[in-house]
């Protein structure tokens, strides 16, 4: 059956009625596009001229009278590129990426590594972000009040990190997520195999994280603007010796900072394996992937339409899983419910 989508359309015009007058632009607007703008976006959007009065570019701050005229531009989408013409790497075999849910408001999919979330200097296209309005087209109108598109993503992975992530289909989506994880109303899950053998079971890392003081790329414990982290450790199985012990540990990060699982396990001594850039290195461990071995098993948010709680959970990448399993570890549905649990 056809998926059923609700397009939400913002009026292009206002006009303000009797006893509204001193009243602040951004206020009426903001009363007006609720509940899919704040007054903060309505704000940044009178900033930079996408909504003017009687046709003049004013302050968020200005005063309205009635009989006055608010004109509503909304941010022009960028067109879509089709998957298969942007050498985007390939999700699944058809080039897709692989979705875990799906309604007329929010998508829950599995990034594979290699993939980076959204443009930047060095990536400037090939993106997930690509991937997604290649396969979702609708997805090219979620942009945000300063006119960039990012595609309905509210959060990211690092580039060579796989496993779960939300996707906003609406304007409404887009703030009721982000909010969510400002206020770490979001269960995070993830699995990483590391060097070394860890002490206890269970361990928690504390360390402030922010920007390394003279390495950009890196990120450190003795930033000079460090940013509170927190991050739980839970062992799931230790590796047999081979070639020096590994351990599989279960992350779950109480904040949202910039590799901090990453920074936190070499911070512990026990680096992620191949994480060449915290210390983690592939040796000759066995390990086939160029990059960490980290993956976003699951992700619990609330649904700001139904107040459900939903879970997803992104199923094992054949790297992570071929590894485990030549290590001597059966995996199926129970394993990774137990690992999900695991306290």
């Amino acid at each position: 059956m056809p998926e059923t989508r609700t397009n939400h359309v913002f009026p292009h015009s206002l006009v303000v009625g009797a006893g509204q007058e001193y009243r602040r632009l951004d206020q009426f607007v903001a009363a007006a596009l609720a509940p899919e703008r704040s007054r903060s976006q309505v704000a940044q959007m009178i900033k930079t001229g996408l909504i003017t009065l009687n046709g003049s570019a004013v302050r968020a701050s200005c005063a309205i009278r009635p009989g006055d005229r608010v004109e509503i531009d909304s941010p022009i989408p960028c067109e879509p590129t089709p998957a298969s013409q942007n050498g985007i790497p390939q999700q699944t075999s058809d080039g897709t990426i692989e979705v875990l849910f799906s309604d007329a408001e929010l998508l829950a999919v599995n990034k594979a590594a290699g993939i980076t979330v959204h443009p930047s200097p060095g990536h400037p296209d090939s993106t997930l972000a690509d991937v997604l309005v290649g396969q979702f087209p609708d997805l090219a109108a979620i942009a945000e009040p300063d006119g960039l598109m990012r595609a309905g993503i509210v959060h990211r992975l690092d580039k060579d990190t796989s496993g779960v992530m939300v996707v906003a289909r609406t304007p409404f989506m887009r703030m009721a997520l982000s909010q969510q994880f400002k206020e770490r109303g979001v269960s995070k899950v993830y699995l990483a195999i590391v060097r070394g053998s860890p002490v206890h079971d269970r361990f928690t890392v504390a360390y402030p994280v922010g920007r390394h003081p003279t390495e950009r790329k890196r990120m450190s414990i003795r930033s000079r603007r460090p940013r509170q982290a927190r991050t739980e450790f839970f062992v799931l199985y230790r590796f047999a010796a081979g070639a020096g012990p590994l351990t599989l540990l279960k992350a779950r990060p109480q904040t949202g900072r910039t590799h901090q699982i990453r920074v936190h396990l070499a911070a512990s001594g026990h680096p992620c394996l191949g994480d060449a850039l915290y210390g983690g290195g592939k040796g000759n461990s066995g390990w086939s992937r160029g990059g960490q071995a980290l993956h976003a098993l699951a992700l619990t948010v609330t649904h700001p339409r139904t107040g459900a709680r939903l879970e997803f959970i992104a199923p094992l990448p054949d790297d992570i899983s071929r590894f485990l399993t030549a290590g001597g570890l059966a995996i199926g549905p129970s394993t990774i419910r137990q690992w999900i649990d695991a306290e």
